[in-house]
C-alpha cells in the first residue's frame, strides 16, 4: 500500500481549470456550460467531472448510520395469522416489521405478545386517529408509533375526523411520523421532497418539543446519485432544524422504492428499478429498507412477488456487502457537491414556506400542489414525448405484451367524489397514459 501511495504521489495534480480547458479544447469551440454543463428542474447545475476543489468543506459530516434493516410491511387482518407470517419473514430475513392497522386492536401488547418476542423492530403504521389506541401503543416498549395527520391532509384532502384539532395525543407522543413518500409519487423533485419533508415536520415541532424519535418513510425514484443525495442531505438538514427548536431526538429513515416510475407493460423492468433505488436508499444511509414487488401494481399480494423482492435486498446487504461500510458516500465528490447544492435549495424552500405561514397553511393555500404540479406535468410531457425514457413503455416496447388480462388490481389513477377542505396531492404514475391506450388497443382486437 505504502508503494502505492508513493507511485501515485509522483504524478501531478491537476486543477479544476486545467480540466475545464482541456474540455473546452475538446469541444471545438462549443460553449462549455450549454454543451456538458446539464441543469436540472431544481436548479442544480452537474458538471462533467468534479475533483478535491468540490468538496462542500463548509458543511458537517453526515451522520453515521448503523448498517440498513431489511423490512417488511403486513397488513393486520387477522392477529394470529400476521404473528405466524411475520415469524416466517424473520426466519427468511427480514429484520424489521411495519403493521399496517386498519383499525384499533383491543389489548394490543397482549395480543402481539409473540411477535415482539422475536425481538425485531416494530412499527405500527394507523390509517385512522384515535388517542387512546395511540397512548395504549406509546407505553409498549420496542413498538413505534407511525401515524401521521398532515399525510392524510396531503394525500385525501381531508383530516382524519374531519378536524383540523388533531395534534392532542402529538403533543406528548414519543415519535413524530413524517410520511414523504406522497410528494414523490406525486411528482415532486427531490429537493421538493427533502424541503416539504422538513416543512411537514416542522408543524410537529412547533406542537413537540421534546420526542424521542423523528421517523422519515420516503419513497424513491430511479435517479440513483440525486436519491442518495436526498436522503443525505435530508439527515444534515434534520440536524439543522432539529438544533433550531432544541431538539434531541434521533432521526430514522424508512425508504421504499416509489411507485411513479413502476409499469405494467415490461413489468421485469420494475426488479431493475427497484434494485437501484434500494441501492440509493442503502448508499444514502437509510436506516429501514422495505422493497417494493415487481407486480404490486396489477397483482394482489403474492409470495412469488414478496419473495423476489425480498431476495433483491438479501443479495445487496449479504452477497453485495453493502451493509459493510457506514457512510459509503462519503468522499464522492459529486455527491457530496450534489448533497451541498440540495441542501441549500431545499433549506431556501423551506424558509420560503416558513415564511408564508408554515407547511399547513401552504397546503391550504395549495401552494405546495401548485408546485409539484408543475413539476409533474413537465415530467409527464416528456415521457409522453419520448424524451423520458421508460424501457418497455415509451421505448423499446413490445407489442406482444397483453395486460388486459393480468389486471388483478387496478393500477391506474382513482378518481373519487367527494367534498374536501383542499386540493389533494395527486399520486399518478408517469406510464398511465400510455399504458390506457395500449390497453383500449388489447381489448379493441379480441
Amino acid at each position: 500500500m505504502s508503494d502505492n501511495k508513493s507511485q501515485f504521489s509522483t504524478f501531478e495534480s491537476v486543477s479544476a481549470a486545467k480540466w475545464k480547458q482541456q474540455i473546452q479544447f475538446e469541444l471545438k469551440g462549443a460553449d462549455y456550460n450549454e454543451t456538458v454543463v446539464r441543469q436540472t428542474a431544481d436548479g442544480i447545475k452537474v458538471k462533467p467531472f468534479y475533483n478535491s476543489e468540490d468538496r462542500a468543506t463548509h458543511l458537517p459530516a453526515v451522520p453515521k448510520t448503523e448498517p440498513f434493516r431489511i423490512t417488511e410491511t403486513l397488513y393486520v387482518k387477522n392477529v394470529e395469522k400476521t404473528i405466524q407470517r411475520a415469524t416466517k419473514l424473520v426466519a427468511k430475513g427480514c429484520e424489521a416489521v411495519i403493521l399496517d392497522l386498519p383499525e384499533p386492536i383491543a389489548d394490543f401488547q397482549n395480543a402481539f405478545a409473540a411477535l415482539f418476542a422475536l425481538q425485531i423492530p416494530v412499527f405500527v403504521r394507523t390509517h385512522f386517529y384515535d388517542e387512546t389506541f395511540f397512548e395504549a401503543i406509546a407505553k409498549v416498549e420496542g413498538v413505534t408509533l407511525l401515524t401521521d395527520p398532515i399525510h392524510e391532509l396531503a394525500a385525501t384532502g381531508n383530516w382524519y375526523t374531519g378536524s383540523d384539532n388533531q395534534f392532542g395525543f402529538l403533543k406528548q407522543s414519543p415519535t413524530i411520523f413524517v410520511n414523504a413518500g406522497v410528494y414523490h409519487n406525486a411528482g415532486a423533485t427531490p429537493v421538493q421532497t427533502v424541503a416539504f419533508a422538513l416543512a411537514h415536520a416542522v408543524e410537529y415541532f412547533n406542537q413537540q418539543s421534546k420526542p424521542k424519535e423523528v421517523v422519515f418513510q420516503l419513497e424513491l425514484g430511479s435517479d440513483f446519485f440525486f436519491e442518495i443525495a436526498a436522503i443525505r442531505a435530508l439527515r444534515l438538514l434534520y440536524q439543522t432544524v432539529a438544533n433550531t427548536f432544541g431538539i434531541t431526538a434521533k432521526s430514522s429513515i424508512i425508504a421504499i422504492p416509489g411507485k411513479r416510475n413502476k409499469t405494467i407493460y415490461d413489468y421485469n423492468v420494475n426488479m431493475l428499478r427497484s434494485t437501484t433505488e434500494c441501492m440509493s436508499a442503502i448508499l444514502g444511509g437509510a436506516d429501514f429498507i422495505q422493497n417494493r414487488p415487481y407486480d404490486a401494481l396489477y397483482h394482489k399480494e403474492n409470495e412469488f412477488g414478496n419473495r423476489i423482492a425480498r431476495n433483491q435486498l438479501l443479495i445487496l446487504k449479504h452477497e453485495a456487502h453493502l451493509d459493510k461500510i457506514q457512510n459509503p458516500s462519503d468522499g464522492s465528490y459529486f455527491i457530496e457537491s450534489l448533497t451541498a447544492q440540495m441542501a441549500r435549495l431545499a433549506l431556501e424552500k423551506l424558509k420560503q414556506i416558513e415564511a408564508d405561514g408554515g407547511f399547513i397553511a401552504s397546503l391550504k393555500k395549495e401552494r405546495i400542489q401548485a408546485q409539484i404540479k408543475l413539476q409533474a406535468d413537465a415530467e409527464q410531457q416528456a415521457v409522453d414525448a419520448g424524451k423520458h425514457v421508460l424501457i418497455g413503455t415509451n421505448i423499446f416496447k413490445n407489442s406482444a405484451d397483453q395486460m388486459a388480462d393480468q389486471l388483478e388490481l387496478y393500477p391506474f389513477l382513482k378518481v373519487q367524489a367527494r367534498k374536501t377542505i383542499i386540493a389533494p396531492l395527486i399520486q399518478k404514475r408517469l406510464a398511465e397514459n400510455i399504458e390506457q391506450e395500449r390497453l383500449k388497443s388489447e381489448k379493441s382486437t379480441l
